[in-house]
């Protein structure tokens, strides 16, 4: 059952589901006009800063999950390690937040969409709604998440 699930568009081993999208999807949900706040971090597992840091977004999902403020996840591990690396990782430290694949490996051609800035280098953090607009090409500690949040969403 697992490796037939691998060929769907949502990978899902033991509840933690990761949905491929390529850069036209990603794009899209960057350009949301809702009330919600989001928190887009782009990580791989394995980027070390990214996985120092991956805890402080669940806490942020878990913490603000009801007040509007939304975590995404996006990964960008090659497609083919979702069953292998990722998804056991993300079990392993109990992601609950959404996750996304990033299947278009064509960098270039998307990056300028989340920030123009971006050199490409992860982590990387974009926190935005209809109002205003942060992008983070750093490793953030829990406060400095906490506050940007903050910053944005009041």
């Amino acid at each position: 059952m697992v490796i037939f699930c691998c060929a769907l568009a949502i990978s899902q081993c033991n509840g933690q589901s990761v949905k491929k999208i390529d850069g036209t999807a990603l794009e899209a949900i960057t350009h949301r006009q809702d009330d919600t706040t989001y928190v887009m971090n782009f990580w791989a597992t394995w980027c070390s800063p990214c996985v120092k840091e991956i805890g402080y977004f669940e806490e942020l999902h878990r913490q603000f999950s009801s007040q509007h403020v939304k975590v995404i996840l996006v990964n960008l591990d090659f497609p083919n390690q979702v069953e292998r690396r990722v998804i056991p990782f993300l079990e392993e430290k109990k992601i609950t937040a959404d996750v996304l694949l990033m299947t278009d490996l064509d960098y270039n051609a998307w990056i300028d969409l989340i920030d123009p800035s971006w050199s490409g280098a992860i982590p990387a953090t974009l926190i935005f709604n209809r109002e205003s607009r942060v992008f983070l090409e750093k490793e953030l500690t829990r406060d400095e998440l906490l506050n940007y949040v903050k910053q944005i969403s009041l």
